[in-house]
């Protein structure tokens, strides 16, 4: 790459075209669809032209600046142009190619004051087996605490896993959860806790006995708290009305210690800024953490408590249940669902553990994108028939899974080719020819998700304060839908074009470009398959 020039993003080459117009609306919108791509890639509308110009007419020196525009993350464009639906522009392909697949520059340095994180998940306490509705959220937090780290944050999961039945089905499912009961700061911690509910003028009145001791309340009951009181007298918003006095017991307090520890744990680098604390959690335990949220902010008043927020899932329903089924009953249905559509597809498979492993696999990737490819303030509807799980439903984690293997295999195929001497080996990316690239499916995967895959990860990591109360939304479900819609559009163009043709050397600029490009789908794979913590599979 040469001197100045960066890896070209979206949201960079959108401002540079804003800018261009001189406006401060955006006006501009990127194109997406193979049939708008083959004639522009960016437009600014009609409409648009017409309220900032006055009569939709762009004066040519703003036309001018278009055209002319520059710089290390924008796109190289070759032209601009007045059309019926607006001004258009189209974008250099074959220098973009070179800038995205070409040597890369020198890595990013990592945020200077990255953001640190507590996911706290509360429907992992407790002896029960987990259900699918308490699991929803458990593989939110866990792709999100990815999402994140891979933006540079520091994150830590809540609560720490001991010995609970839901321990083994989540190992089965992949997830990165801490285990081991960790000590939440010992007795003192309890000990402070005590204190301050002891000096706290939100103790239900009339329930203190000499010294501040609780009188006349339950054995396992430390003190009662008036939250209701606390959420009118601090103006707090998006609490449920119905909140009203609280019994504290010791496992509440214990909670507590935990999450504070969290906090200390995830401050412990020393960089300035709070640790924001994220609960991860299904509808049906709102009301319980919302207790938790407010007892939290009486005994520990400070800016990790005041800056909790609810990340809600919605609810998890079961298409003509029979009977209560747990999350370890879903994974052992789902998997004797995959091996049977396996069979289906290849014939009797091998009983040995390489198969074993595919089939574990398959069975994560389809259950992870059934919770994680819907909004997750949506409900979403199980269907547990052996009919709606299949090896190669477009919108099924097994499809996914599935093109990835297809990608390993190219690869392994074009290897063993160099081997035998059939091919050469593959040059460096400075030495090849990218306007050999001429095919619409090339351009659609290079323009649709190799250049903004790195802001789809920065979306699905943000997690905005909300506007009133205490709720907030996170685009969790956009690097599913991501992996989903990159699985049909490779597999389209793979299966309309010959990538390992006839071994003529004048074929072979075209095969090494288009190795190049589907090296970089590959690695993008990979890269968003890792934020669920699902292995590329390198046979099905």
């Amino acid at each position: 790459m040469e001197a100045g020039e960066g890896r070209p993003a979206v949201a960079a080459t959108l401002r540079a075209l804003n800018g261009a117009l001189g406006r401060p609306a955006a006006l501009w919108r990127k194109e997406s669809g193979a049939h708008r791509l083959r004639h522009r890639d960016f437009l600014a509308p009609q409409a648009a032209l017409r309220a900032a110009f006055g009569g939709g007419q762009v004066p040519a020196d703003v036309m001018a600046r278009v055209t002319s525009l520059s710089g290390p993350e924008v796109l190289p464009l070759s032209g601009c142009q007045e059309t019926v639906e607006g001004l258009a522009v189209q974008v250099r392909r074959p220098e973009a190619f070179r800038r995205l697949l070409g040597p890369g520059p020198a890595p990013a340095p990592p945020p200077a004051s990255p953001a640190r994180v507590v996911l706290h998940c509360p429907g992992l306490r407790g002896p029960a087996a987990l259900p699918p509705r308490r699991l929803r959220p458990v593989l939110l937090a866990d792709h999100l605490a990815e999402v994140l780290r891979a933006q540079g944050a520091s994150v830590r999961l809540v609560p720490a896993l001991g010995d609970e039945p839901s321990r083994e089905v989540l190992r089965q499912l992949r997830v990165a959860w801490p285990c081991g009961r960790p000590d939440p700061g010992g007795p003192e911690a309890i000990a402070a806790l005590k204190r301050a509910l002891a000096r706290s003028p939100y103790v239900a009145a009339g329930e203190r006995g000499a010294g501040g001791a609780a009188a006349a309340l339950p054995e396992d009951v430390v003190a009662e708290v008036d939250l209701r009181s606390f959420v009118e007298q601090q103006h707090l918003e998006g609490y449920d009305p119905n909140l009203d006095v609280l019994r504290v017991t010791e496992e509440k307090l214990r909670c507590l210690a935990e999450l504070q520890q969290a906090v200390l744990q995830c401050a412990a680098g020393g960089q300035a800024g709070c640790c924001h604390v994220v609960h991860v959690l299904s509808c049906e335990e709102e009301f319980q953490q919302q207790q938790m949220d407010l007892l939290w902010r009486i005994l520990d008043p400070g800016a990790h408590t005041a800056l909790q927020k609810h990340l809600v899932c919605g609810p998890v329903k079961i298409a003509k249940p029979s009977s209560p089924i747990g999350a370890d009953q879903y994974f052992q249905l789902r998997k004797r669902q995959m091996y049977e559509a396996s069979v289906m597809k290849y014939g009797e498979l091998a009983q040995d553990e390489a198969w074993t492993e595919v089939i574990d696999v398959l069975t994560a990737a389809a259950i992870r994108f059934e919770m994680l490819s819907t909004a997750h303030r949506s409900q979403i509807v199980l269907d547990l028939e052996d009919s709606s799980i299949s090896t190669k439903g477009t919108k099924s984690g097994a499809f996914v899974m599935y093109n990835c293997a297809r990608l390993a295999t190219l690869f392994d195929t074009y290897q063993r080719a160099v081997e035998r001497g059939t091919y050469p080996p593959l040059p460096p990316a400075s030495e090849l020819n990218f306007s050999c690239l001429r095919e619409e499916g090339e351009w659609l995967l290079l323009f649709n998700y190799l250049l903004p895959f790195p802001e789809v990860l920065q979306q699905a990591a943000q997690l905005p304060s909300p506007s009133k109360g205490i709720r907030i939304t996170a685009s969790a479900e956009t690097v599913c839908k991501f992996l989903i819609q990159l699985s049909m559009d490779f597999s389209s163009y793979y299966n309309r074009v010959h990538i390992l043709g006839e071994p003529f050397p004048h074929l072979f600029d075209q095969m090494f470009a288009r190795l190049q490009l589907l090296a970089a789908v590959r690695d993008t794979f990979h890269s968003a398959l890792a934020t669920l913590h699902l292995p590329p599979l390198s046979q099905i």
